[in-house]
C-alpha cells in the first residue's frame, strides 16, 4: 500500500490539491490486523501528511474495535464510522458472525467505548442500511441511543435486473419523469424514509445530523448536494484494493462481476489515468451524465439520478432512471412540502412586517450646529 500512498502524493503535486480524504473501507478493514494497520497509517503520515492535509477515516462493522485499536487510530487522527442497522433485532437479522451468533452486543460495546471521553473525538457517525422489515422510527431512535454526531441511511443495492426487496414488481423503468408518482405504484422505501424524516424533522431539538436528509434539504433550498447517492456533484473517488488494483465504487459490484474494474493499478498507473476512465469521467459531468428521462425531471438537481449503480438496466445501461426512481421522487417531494410548510409562518411574518405601517415621530428637532463661538 506504500505505492498507493506515493501515487496519492504524486497526484497532489500534479494538481496542487490542498486536501485529500482517505477512507479505509472493506469488507472489514480491521481484518488486516493491528500491525499492518499501524504500518499503513505510519506510511500515510510519513509520505503524505508532509505534502498535503490528510483527512483519514475508517468504515467498520465495529466487531473488532477495542481499546488498542482506538488508541492506534487516535494516534493517527483517524475518524471512525460504524455500521449499525438499528436495534438488536433489526441489526442481527442480517449481521451475524460466520457461526451464526448475533453481533449487535459486540458492536454496542464497541460504540460505548468509541463514545467514551477518551475516544469521542474519533466518532464520525453511524451508517444504517434501510431494511423494510424494520420499523423506521424505532430504527432511528435505536441509533440515537449511541449519541452519534451523524447518521446516514443507505438504500440497499439493487438494479433493474436484481431489484431490492419490495421492488420486485418493477421491471420497466419510467418512460417519463414521475412528476406525480402514480397512486397504484408502491413506494416502500419512500414511506420508510418519510417516517424517519418526520421523526427527525419534528424533534423539539436537534438530536443528530442525518446526512441524507440534510443533503436533500440543501438541494431543495438551492445549496450544494455533496453525496454519492444524491445530487450532481462530481464523483471524485477511486478505490484501491489490497492488491493495488484501481477500481470504481464498490457499489458497482451489484451490476455484475468485473463491473467496477478499470484495468489499472498503482504500480503502473497514476490516479490521473484513473480519472480518464470513461465511467469516472461520466460521473463528473453533472446533468449531462444522466439519461434523457432524468435530465427532464424537475428534481434532477437534487436527486441526481440516485446512486449510479442503481440505474443499471441490461438494455439501456446507465442511461436509465434509478430502480428507486419513484421512491426518490416521492421522498424528495415530501421533504419539499415539509420545508414549505415550515417556512410558511416565516413568510407570513415577513409579509406582515413589510406591510405594517411605520410609526414616525410627529416632529423631529434638528440638532443645533456648533457655530464655533466661545461666547
Amino acid at each position: 500500500m506504500r505505492q498507493a500512498v506515493d501515487r496519492i502524493a504524486e497526484h497532489v503535486r500534479e494538481h496542487g490539491l490542498p486536501m485529500v480524504r482517505i477512507i479505509l473501507h472493506g469488507g472489514e478493514p480491521l481484518l488486516v490486523g493491528k500491525r499492518h494497520l499501524g504500518e499503513l497509517l505510519t506510511a500515510v503520515g510519513e509520505r503524505l501528511s508532509t505534502v498535503v492535509e490528510v483527512r483519514c477515516s475508517m468504515q467498520s462493522n465495529g466487531t473488532l474495535l477495542d481499546e488498542e485499536i482506538l488508541t492506534l487510530l487516535r494516534r493517527h487522527a483517524v475518524g471512525v464510522a460504524v455500521s449499525l442497522d438499528g436495534s438488536s433485532a433489526a441489526h442481527d437479522r442480517h449481521r451475524r458472525f460466520v457461526n451464526g451468533r448475533p453481533s449487535h452486543a459486540r458492536v454496542a460495546a464497541a460504540l460505548r467505548l468509541l463514545n467514551s471521553p477518551r475516544h469521542r473525538e474519533l466518532f464520525v457517525g453511524l451508517l444504517c442500511t434501510v431494511d423494510l422489515a424494520n420499523d423506521p422510527v424505532e430504527t432511528y431512535e435505536a441509533l440515537l441511543e449511541f449519541e452519534a454526531p451523524r447518521v446516514d441511511f443507505l438504500l440497499p443495492h439493487g438494479t433493474w435486473v436484481s431489484p431490492p426487496a419490495g421492488l420486485g414488481h418493477r421491471d420497466l423503468p419510467p418512460a417519463r419523469p414521475p412528476v406525480v408518482v402514480p397512486q397504484d405504484e408502491p413506494t416502500p422505501y419512500a414511506d420508510w424514509l418519510i417516517a424517519a424524516f418526520d421523526r427527525w424533522f419534528d424533534a423539539p431539538h436537534k438530536e443528530t445530523r442525518v446526512r441524507m436528509f440534510e443533503e436533500v434539504m440543501s438541494g431543495l433550498l438551492g445549496g450544494a448536494v455533496n453525496a454519492e447517492t444524491f445530487g450532481l456533484a462530481p464523483v471524485d473517488l477511486v478505490v484501491v484494493e489490497a492488491d493495488g488494483t484501481m477500481e470504481q465504487s464498490d457499489s458497482l459490484k451489484v451490476v455484475g462481476e468485473g463491473a467496477p474494474e478499470t484495468g489499472l493499478d498503482v504500480f503502473r498507473h497514476s490516479f490521473s489515468d484513473a480519472l480518464a476512465n470513461e465511467t469516472i469521467r461520466r460521473r463528473q459531468s453533472g446533468l449531462r451524465g444522466l439519461g434523457q428521462v432524468c435530465r427532464d425531471c424537475a428534481v434532477a438537481r437534487v436527486c441526481g439520478g440516485g446512486l449510479y449503480a442503481h440505474r443499471h438496466h441490461p438494455v439501456t445501461g446507465f442511461d436509465t432512471p434509478s430502480v428507486y426512481c419513484y421512491d426518490l421522487s416521492a421522498f424528495i417531494t415530501h421533504v419539499r412540502s415539509r420545508i414549505r410548510a415550515g417556512m410558511a409562518p416565516l413568510v407570513v411574518e415577513a409579509v406582515e412586517a413589510v406591510e405594517a405601517p411605520v410609526e414616525r415621530p410627529t416632529a423631529v428637532r434638528e440638532p443645533e450646529r456648533d457655530s464655533g463661538r466661545t461666547g
